[in-house]
Order: structure tokens, then C-alpha cells, then sequence
């Protein structure tokens, strides 16, 4: 399985093209998202909020609790 640093996984998500993630949640457990994009970065808090584009749902995330893009996984 090839990987990305976090750093192009950001590249990534501040281009606007849909992406799928995987993210691990604060109770340990995954959260597979798919067809998203990020919509706003808090870079001093290390969150954004993203959308799925096939329910309109928005959600926050923190970057450093994602652990794959797009099928590649993300590291740091």
C-alpha cells in the first residue's frame, strides 16, 4: 500500500476535489467518508469541517486523525 505525508493529504483536501477519507474518531473507533470536501481549515486548532456531497452532511474533523485519503495512507 503506498502512502502520502500528511502534508500533500492537506494539498489534497485544500484543492476542493471530492476525496474519500478514513478517520478515527475520539472514541477509537473509524469513520469511513465518502465523496467529501473540506471547507474550512483551522490551522492553530488542526480542524476542518467537511461535507459529503451525497447527503449535504457537514462534518468536523481533526487532520491528524486521519489515517488514509483516497485509498493511500496518510502519515506524518
Amino acid at each position: 500500500m503506498n502512502g502520502v505525508h500528511i502534508s500533500t493529504a492537506r494539498q489534497m483536501l485544500n484543492s476542493g476535489d471530492p476525496v474519500d477519507l478514513s478517520v478515527w474518531k475520539s472514541d477509537g473507533s473509524i469513520l469511513h467518508l465518502h465523496n467529501v470536501i473540506s471547507l474550512r481549515y483551522d490551522y492553530y486548532g488542526g480542524w476542518r469541517n467537511v461535507k459529503l456531497l451525497t447527503s449535504g452532511e457537514m462534518r468536523r474533523i481533526r487532520d491528524i486523525c486521519i489515517f488514509q485519503i483516497n485509498g493511500l495512507e496518510v502519515f506524518l
